[in-house]
């Protein structure tokens, strides 16, 4: 017999427009349409087309790779004074488009909020992908990358250790650790799936597949003691994977702020920066959600409750990051610094004022059309907004790079930036290796975690009893 509680737990689920997993589905049929898209036979023509087109472009990102190693970072557009351009800027945009995979699987499942369930796992492995390639544009920018490991404490033989305050060490730290549990969360939470997998593939009679799976699978039986120990183990790195949201993009923030260059040395940085990356890391995850849904048919699952409720996420951040804007001017005019009131004006005016005013429209303006329902609920305005805030997000990190080294305290002392074929080579090539892993993701593991979504099932089954 149903009760209040169970009645309300069951309208949260299935309410017509707000459902989080649609009526009628069971444990059979979650598994086998989840399941289904990994161990078919033949993907679709679009899945081709789409990874033949990203292989082109991760092509023409190694050529670029293995042309700055010959010739180094001068094929670039970075010159005095303006010593980082692209990569810096490019590096601040995907550790931050990183971030909401982590709030994502972390935060809201410590909140409990079930409609986190069907966007998880390809958040988590968009995190994955994004921080690391993040970490690729430092280490290219170095000059000499094959010397990367001077950043590491290691103990080499003349005993001369990196430079402890440098923001450069400090990045190492942070992105290590966050890849490390970023991964460890990932994997753990695929154990279950994994072997769901293995049996599907052995029913199947495909024998590689089956033993592929069954080896990242750790001997899962999906017994009482296996349930208990994973719950924990997932509950624990959630928790350490929740400070992870705050502190690396705050100390992604401190190589610019610890300078004391104007428009870099702020204290508004860590929050403004932390706001920023959620708000580019959902407008990813939309932007990723929807043509996966539309490929494979899983409107089911990623319904427009979620759609929704990433909508209204980006509305919140896009308010924190226009704070953080307002906060940079007025303490910027309040404080008294020429300097720092120069620069300010300099990005509404200078020679790169349109590229600012341009930002703003994406970032501040654009995202208040997610007041109106009607646009939260239209599939293909979600994904164009979803675009234009990533383009918005890239520019706010190439004005921050840039606008605040190009014109140094002396006249004599300015220049401009102006990126060559080779910066936007690395840049859409980097983009084009985002979606070739995301890719090859899709088509070889789970995209939607199927005992999470049995766990729905289980809990609507309950709610109709």
């Amino acid at each position: 017999m149903s009760t209040p509680d169970t009645r309300a737990n069951t309208d949260s689920l299935h309410s017509k427009g707000s459902a989080v997993l649609r009526p009628g589905w069971g444990y059979a049929s979650v598994t086998d349409k989840i399941a289904g898209i990994v161990l078919t036979d033949h993907f679709g023509w679009r899945w081709w087309t789409a990874f033949l087109f990203a292989s082109a472009g991760v092509f023409a990102l190694l050529l670029a790779i293995t042309w700055l190693l010959v010739k180094g970072i001068g094929i670039w557009g970075v010159d005095m004074p303006v010593a980082w351009g692209y990569a810096i800027g490019n590096f601040v945009w995907w550790i931050g488009i990183g971030h909401a995979g982590t709030f994502i699987s972390a935060v809201l499942l410590l909140l409990r909020q079930k409609w986190r369930t069907s966007i998880n796992r390809f958040a988590e492995a968009m995190t994955l992908f994004a921080a690391g390639i993040a970490g690729l544009f430092p280490i290219l920018h170095l000059g000499r990358p094959w010397f990367f490991y001077w950043l590491v404490p290691y103990p080499n033989v003349m005993n001369v250790w990196p430079q402890w305050r440098s923001p450069l060490v400090w990045d190492f730290f942070a992105i290590a650790t966050y890849l490390t549990v970023s991964l460890l969360f990932w994997y753990v939470g695929l154990i279950p799936d994994l072997a769901t997998l293995r049996d599907r593939a052995g029913q199947r009679g495909e024998r590689t597949a089956q033993v592929t799976y069954g080896l990242l699978a750790l001997g899962w039986r999906g017994e009482a003691r296996h349930w208990a120990r994973y719950e924990w183990a997932y509950l624990l790195l959630a928790g350490l994977a929740t400070p992870l949201v705050v502190s690396v993009h705050t100390i992604v923030s401190l190589d610019f702020a610890v300078g004391n260059t104007p428009g870099y040395h702020s204290t508004i940085f860590p929050p403004y920066f932390v706001a920023g990356a959620l708000f580019s890391g959902f407008a990813m995850v939309l932007t990723l959600a929807i043509p996966l849904r539309h490929a494979f048919g899983l409107q089911d699952f990623i319904t427009q409750r979620h759609l929704a409720n990433a909508a209204k996420v980006l509305l919140a951040t896009s308010w924190l990051v226009s704070y953080g804007y307002m906060a940079e001017m007025f303490t910027a005019f309040y404080s008294g610094d020429v300097y720092e009131r120069y620069m300010t004006v300099n990005r509404f005016a200078g020679p790169y004022g349109p590229v600012y005013l341009a930002m703003l429209t994406c970032n501040v303006l654009v995202p208040q059309l997610f007041w109106f329902r009607r646009v939260r609920h239209s599939v293909a305005l979600l994904f164009v907004l979803s675009l234009v805030i990533n383009c918005g997000m890239w520019m706010e990190r190439f004005l921050i790079v840039v606008t605040s080294l190009h014109r140094d305290y002396l006249p004599s002392a300015w220049g401009m930036f102006y990126p060559t074929r080779w910066d936007w080579i690395t840049l859409f090539g980097s983009i084009a290796l985002f979606v070739w892993l995301f890719l090859l993701f899709v088509r070889f593991l789970p995209a939607i975690s199927i005992a999470e979504m049995r766990e729905l099932v289980r809990e609507s089954a309950k709610g109709e009893a």
